[in-house]
């Protein structure tokens, strides 16, 4: 054999080319493998970190409307103080009934302005490159 020859034998053999990307395939598949495993391993202990933090953010939420409710009884109870009781649960119960009605009303005016749900200013901006290009490709 000669000294260039793929194939040398003795203390300074060399594998064939062959036997390399073979070798060099099974190792990057494995390594992808594991790469793979590693990744779900992360993302499965990722999801039960997230379900967890949601969890605590609907009890906080649960905590938060109890909290609400607890301040709207503490405001009836003062102002109880200086009138019957049913006219101080009466006037909160307006002003409340009030800011829904504020709220929902905002809420329809922000939901109109976002009707319909389709990006119009982007498929007008396709449809005028649309038309641009068949302009350009009739001369």
């Amino acid at each position: 054999m000669t000294a260039d020859s793929p194939h040398r034998t003795g203390a300074g053999a060399q594998e064939p080319v062959g036997d390399l990307v073979q070798r060099a395939s099974q190792q990057l598949s494995q390594l992808v493998r594991d790469e793979m495993r590693l990744a779900q391993a992360e993302m499965t202990e990722k999801g039960k970190r997230f379900g967890k933090g949601g969890g605590l953010f609907g009890g906080a939420g649960l905590v938060g409307v109890l909290t609400l409710q607890a301040l709207v009884v503490t405001v009836i109870a003062a102002l109880s103080l200086t009138m019957d009781v049913w006219l101080a649960a009466l006037i909160v119960t307006g002003v409340l009934a009030a800011i829904t009605a504020l709220m929902a009303a905002l809420g329809k005016q922000q939901v109109g302005k976002a009707s319909p749900p389709t990006p119009e200013r982007t498929m007008d901006s396709v449809k005028a490159d649309v038309a641009e290009v068949k302009e350009k490709a009739q001369r």
